[in-house]
Formats: structure tokens, C-alpha cells, sequence
């Protein structure tokens, strides 16, 4: 059969991202540029583009154009345990302490840091908005800025929801110094120790750390890497243990990028309402969406009052400066009581200058200028670290691809220690994070966590082969 012209076009169009004419990110030339240099119509172009699309090769962007995949996907097997894990005592801290030191040293590549390129931020705006807000300040914003916090910050967030369709009032947001004190106070305002949580699995350490503090119990809930917490296994929990919370990230969770779908999302929440279980909703990688559309957060259900919905501004604009919040629902009062005996309130100059930029920003149009460009660029960070992941990894390896974040998983092969390679690719100045960072137990000892934040280049490319070249002897073994 004679091959059609859009056939031959898309073929050459796929041999030509085959051998990396255009990498992964990469935007491909216009319909219309298209056209002049294959000398082919507009519908047969569009044709050929739509093809590549079908086959996964390339993805459209409303109103931007078409861009290269990530390539071939090797999804992350499926967990073969998918029994309930009850721990009556959390014990992570030390190990996540020594972990999280060992990534600080300037001279190692952080692929396994929690944190984006903090290249990626407005640095220089939010110090004017600071110096700014300084300048500003009267004697008494220090006592008029307490909990619940500054009233245009709470009510530049409150128009955010209301931009997604949730309805939220300032009232009901308390501003907090950064999003894990707005998970730790949220987690104290429904639980009492010796109380039993509800958490994913694998889980934030950050809620494993929480738990340990609290002197809590965790319910270890299967959660799968493309569709998140299970609901049928939270429902059977719920049915066996005194469950007092529930804490998960329903979009774009970390370590495992997953989302859940909005059917797991209603049939959760319901499930939740039926057991009068509050729900702690840490939501700080939401504005990370790389679609045309925000996932949209449990918080919009009608169970709302006793959704405590967190997030931040340190993954999507301002890192250093630890603001963050909590939609706090009918828990708001004990929140703002919670936070004035322990912390008094977030930093003042903060809140001033980022209710500043937020205002002058929503103002110009800066602020979601920034979040368009900080997907744009993390997308495309994230597709050429998983092409270079795939060419590179032994074929047993299995990696993730969320959209959206900045966190790939990789399952290694029951065969292969992730906390041993860790070891070996810090003496290599390599960092990673091991899976055994996201569990009380050894589930995870195979698996690793890396940051795909940071600009592709000859740094991290010797990075993933670094990795890549340690996995490959573990598994030799």
C-alpha cells in the first residue's frame, strides 16, 4: 500500500525525534512553518501532527503548538503488597535527618532535594515587593498581622480559589510559616495522641515526621503511582481502626507525581463524609499542573468544612520565604489558637511583600506570567530527564510520568538495595532520595525519588549516568 503524505511526514517527523533532532520539551515548528518547508497543505500537516500525537510521540498545547513527549514509558509496576500496614509507633526522624544533610554539600548534585531550582523564582521582584513592604510598615503591623494573618494576603488567596471555582472566604484562611506548620497544626486540631491517622503509601515524610511528633499510629494506605490513594483499601481501614484524619496530596503527589481521578476523588470524599473522618489535604504542588487545566483539589467538595486544605507559596514562587496557608473550614478558630501557643504567627515582612507582589502581580498579570513559564520549563525538565532515564537505566528499571511537579519515581527491581546505591552515588557527588525515606518499614528499600527541577545539562547528564552505571552493577549483582 502507497504510503499517504502525511504518513511520510510524520515518519519523518519521528525518525528526526528519534535521533534527537528534537528532544523531549522541545516545541516543534508551527503548522504553518510546517507547511513552507515541506511544501504540504495545512490539513495534511495537521494530520501528520495529529498521528504523532496519537501514538504518543508528541503532545499539543492550547494555543502554544506541539511539543516532543517524553518518549517510550516504562510505567512503575504495580506494588504486589497491597495489604493495610498499621505502625503503633512512627520512628523516621534520625534516618530522614541524615538524608537530608547529606544534600546540602554545594558540591553534590541534588536529585534527591525536595526543593525546585531556586533559580526558577522572581527573586529580584520579591525583594523590591520586601524592600517595599519594609518601607511600609507601621508600629503596629506586628500585633495587627496575628493569626489569622494579613488580611489582603488571605484575600489575594481567596480570589485564587475562587479563579478554580472553590469557595473559600478569607475569614477562613489562616496564613502560616510555611505549608508544614499548616500540616502539623491541622494534623494537632483533629488528633489527640495515641490516635490513629490514615496516610498514603508511600507517604510525604513530612506527614511520617508529623505522626512521630504527635505520638500518633499510621495506617499505611495502598496508594498506586497513576491514580493515588486506594479507596476501597481507605474504606476497609476505616472499617477496622478508630481512624481520627486522613492526610494525603491528591494531585501530583510526592514521592510518586501520582493524580488521583476525579471519579477515586468523589468516591473518597464520600467515603470520608460517611465515616466522619477529617481530611487534611496538602495541596502545595497544585499550581505545577503542565495540562491546560488545575487539578481540581478535594477542597471543592460539598464535605468542604471538614477539609483542611493546605498548600504554599515555596514550590511555586518563593521559596526562602515560608509562607504558607490553611483552609482551615470549621477547624479555623482552633487552628489560630493552635498557632498563637507555638509559632505567635508568620513572619510579618512576609506576608507584607507577598500580598505586594500578588496584588501589583495580579494587577500586570505577573504572577501567573511566572506560574505559565514555571511549568513550561519544568515540563520540559521533567521530559528530558525521563528520556535520558529511559536510554540510560538498565530495561528492568520502571519510571513514573506525572504531569506535573517535579518528582519522577523509580522502581529499581526487587533485586536491587536503593539505600545502597544512595550510599554510592553520594561518594560520587550524587544525590537521591531512597524510598525507604516514605515508610516506616522496608517496602520501598527498591525504589528512588528524583527531583527533575534543575536545568538539563552536562551536570546532571553525568548525574543520570552516574546512577544509572550503580544500578546497573546492583543489579548484576
Amino acid at each position: 500500500m502507497t504510503e499517504s503524505r502525511y504518513e511520510t511526514l510524520a515518519r519523518t517527523l519521528r525518525r528526526q525525534i528519534d535521533t534527537q533532532v528534537w528532544l523531549p520539551g522541545d516545541r516543534l515548528p508551527s503548522l504553518r512553518e510546517s507547511c513552507k518547508q515541506s511544501g504540504l497543505s495545512l490539513m495534511t500537516v495537521l494530520q501528520a501532527y495529529q498521528l504523532l500525537e496519537s501514538q504518543g510521540v508528541i503532545v499539543a498545547r492550547p494555543q502554544s503548538g506541539y511539543y516532543v513527549a517524553a518518549g517510550l514509558q516504562r510505567p512503575v509496576r504495580r506494588q504486589p503488597d497491597e495489604r493495610l500496614h498499621a505502625a503503633e509507633q512512627v520512628d523516621v526522624n534520625d534516618a530522614i535527618f541524615d538524608i537530608l544533610k547529606a544534600g546540602q554539600d554545594p558540591s553534590v548534585v541534588p536529585l534527591g532535594s525536595a526543593f525546585p531550582d531556586p533559580t526558577l523564582f522572581p527573586q529580584p521582584r520579591l525583594a523590591r515587593s520586601l524592600a517595599s513592604a519594609v518601607r511600609r510598615m507601621s508600629p503596629h503591623s506586628a500585633t495587627a498581622n496575628l493569626p489569622p494573618g494579613n488580611e489582603e494576603l488571605r484575600r489575594s488567596i481567596a480570589r485564587r480559589y475562587a479563579q478554580n471555582g472553590i469557595e473559600v472566604a478569607p475569614d477562613e484562611i489562616v496564613i502560616t510559616s510555611g505549608a508544614m506548620e499548616s500540616l502539623g497544626l491541622s494534623l494537632q486540631a483533629v488528633t489527640e495522641p495515641g490516635d490513629w491517622v490514615a496516610i498514603e503509601s508511600p507517604a510525604f515524610y513530612g506527614a511520617l515526621q508529623a505522626i512521630e511528633r504527635r505520638k500518633l499510629k499510621a495506617i499505611a494506605i495502598p496508594t498506586d503511582v497513576r491514580f493515588g490513594m486506594d479507596p476501597d483499601a481507605l474504606e476497609k481501614a476505616l472499617e477496622t481502626y478508630p481512624i481520627k484524619a486522613c492526610w494525603l496530596m491528591s494531585s501530583f503527589q510526592n514521592p510518586l507525581g501520582c493524580t488521583m481521578p476525579s471519579d477515586n476523588k468523589a468516591r473518597l470524599v464520600d467515603i470520608l463524609q460517611r465515616h466522619q473522618v477529617a481530611l487534611i489535604e496538602d495541596d502545595v504542588y497544585s499550581e505545577l499542573y503542565f495540562g491546560s487545566e488545575r487539578p481540581v483539589p478535594l477542597k471543592a467538595s460539598a464535605y468542604r468544612s471538614e477539609i483542611l486544605h493546605c498548600s504554599s507559596f515555596s514550590k511555586c514562587l518563593a521559596p526562602g520565604f515560608r509562607v504558607g496557608w490553611v483552609a482551615a473550614g470549621k477547624y479555623v478558630e482552633r487552628i489560630e489558637r493552635l498557632q498563637l501557643m507555638s509559632t505567635l504567627s508568620a513572619s510579618v515582612p512576609v506576608q507584607l511583600a507577598l500580598a505586594d507582589f500578588l496584588q501589583k502581580g495580579g494587577q500586570q498579570g505577573g504572577y501567573d506570567t511566572h506560574l505559565r513559564r514555571l511549568r513550561r520549563v519544568l515540563e520540559q525538565r521533567q521530559m528530558a530527564m525521563h528520556h535520558a532515564i529511559i536510554k540510560e537505566f538498565p530495561a528492568q528499571v520502571s519510571v513514573s510520568q506525572p504531569q506535573g511537579g517535579y518528582f519522577l519515581w523509580l522502581d529499581l527491581g526487587d533485586n536491587v538495595d536503593a539505600a545502597r546505591v544512595y550510599q554510592r552515588a553520594l561518594a560520587k557527588g550524587v544525590s537521591v532520595a531512597p524510598g525507604t525515606m516514605f515508610s516506616a518499614d522496608e517496602r520501598f528499600r527498591h525504589c528512588l525519588r528524583i527531583n527533575t527541577s534543575f536545568e538539563w545539562g552536562p551536570h546532571t547528564a553525568r548525574a543520570i549516568s552516574v546512577l544509572a552505571a550503580l544500578v546497573a552493577e546492583e543489579i548484576r549483582g
